[in-house]
């Protein structure tokens, strides 16, 4: 007869090597890469016309297949820093920002469509929604890949 601890340890021993041989045949990430730094204008509903920096740095370990995992960043002159994180498939991205500073309660979720520029760098352009700030908020932003 079986313990409990031996049997529980062996189901554990099974799970764990299932989660491995799952994670070990994940595909190599097959998709587009926007890894890059962009130079972008937006227009805000509450604050109007800006310029911005947008950086995105393509997670390999997180990407599989036609699937990107990013880390992103944008900087806004004036207004600060947006970190977040970005998932893409195809043309399509979707966008999670966050301002450094919790209490402004300025963070959203965008989506971005990309698209290759006349010079051959990525564009997008993004729509975001921010349901906190000032009462809810939403923009658009182009943004152009730098060299």
């Amino acid at each position: 007869m079986t313990s409990r601890p031996l049997a529980l340890s062996l189901a554990l021993a099974a799970l764990a090597t299932l989660g491995a041989a799952a994670q070990a045949a994940q595909p190599p990430f097959s998709g587009p890469d926007y890894s890059g730094r962009y130079a972008c204008t937006g227009d805000d509903a509450k604050e109007g016309a800006y310029s911005a920096t947008v950086t995105l740095e393509l997670v390999p370990e997180h990407s599989s297949g036609k699937y990107g995992a990013y880390a992103f960043t944008l900087e806004v002159p004036g207004f600060g820093t947006y970190p977040g994180h970005a998932v893409a498939k195809g043309a399509a991205m979707a966008i999670h920002f966050a301002h450094t500073d919790p209490a402004t309660r300025d963070f959203g979720t965008g989506l971005a469509t990309f698209a290759p520029g006349r010079s051959g760098r990525w564009t997008f352009t993004k729509f975001y929604y921010e349901p906190e700030f000032k009462g809810g908020n939403h923009g658009s932003e182009r943004c152009e890949q730098q060299p």
